[in-house]
């Protein structure tokens, strides 16, 4: 995708998302998403800070010693203590900005916008359609070695390939399904693996539980 293309499909996504969270109930707002620790709503809350320069993050990641990983976390925890009706304002004031965080490609927003989303949809049962193209991309940049993620590293010796658009990456067993859920489980997301056939499959899955049930895991 071309990068103007990259920002309508972030647009796009922001939109359909904050109509999704005027609909949330009181309920639905603190269940638990696919992020473990995480509730819809604090992932709502991390959605909304996508365009926090470096003047405004700098003092979180001071407070997390260094650690952006924390610094994310932390930073979600505190926008969450707003009240849940800002978030879907909040998403919609960011449609046309190209505003980002420090550092990162066009391309970060829109897979954190894909698949956060679907980390919200998903426990609540809620169908929310991935477009295949802005998947490709995402998936494009989150395959070679994109930190955290390094799906290439992690899913070494998997072949996948999606049935639903002319995307493959890897060597090796085969995997295949549609874009979305292959992005899902590149990005470490379990839900996506019924969604998935093929021989690798297994693999994947335990692979995906013992980086699960590691130390490194459960941080």
């Amino acid at each position: 995708m071309e990068q103007d293309a990259v920002w309508r499909a972030i647009d796009d996504q922001r939109l359909s998302l904050a109509a999704l969270f005027d609909d949330l109930s009181a309920d639905e707002w603190e269940r638990a998403s696919l992020c473990e620790g995480w509730r819809v709503r604090d992932v709502a809350a991390h959605l909304t800070l996508a365009q926090t320069g470096f003047r405004g993050a700098l003092p979180g990641l001071l407070r997390a010693r260094g650690s952006l990983d924390r610094m994310i976390r932390d930073s979600a925890i505190r926008q969450a203590a707003l009240p849940v009706e800002s978030y879907a304002a909040l998403l919609r004031d960011m449609v046309g900005s190209r505003g980002k965080a420090p550092v990162i490609s066009h391309l970060e927003p829109l897979i954190d916008v894909l698949v956060h989303g679907q980390d919200i949809a998903i426990p609540l049962s809620r169908t929310r359609p991935m477009p295949a193209d802005a998947a490709v991309a995402a998936a494009a940049r989150v395959w070679p070695s994109l930190w955290p993620f390094r799906a290439g590293r992690r899913l070494a010796g998997m072949r996948l390939v999606a049935t639903d658009h002319a995307w493959n990456a890897g060597e090796g067993l085969l995997v295949e399904g549609p874009i979305s859920a292959l992005l899902l489980v590149m990005t470490g997301r379990r839900a996506a693996l019924p969604l998935l056939t093929g021989p690798g499959v297994p693999k994947i899955e335990a692979r995906m539980a013992k980086a699960r049930n590691s130390p490194r895991g459960k941080r």
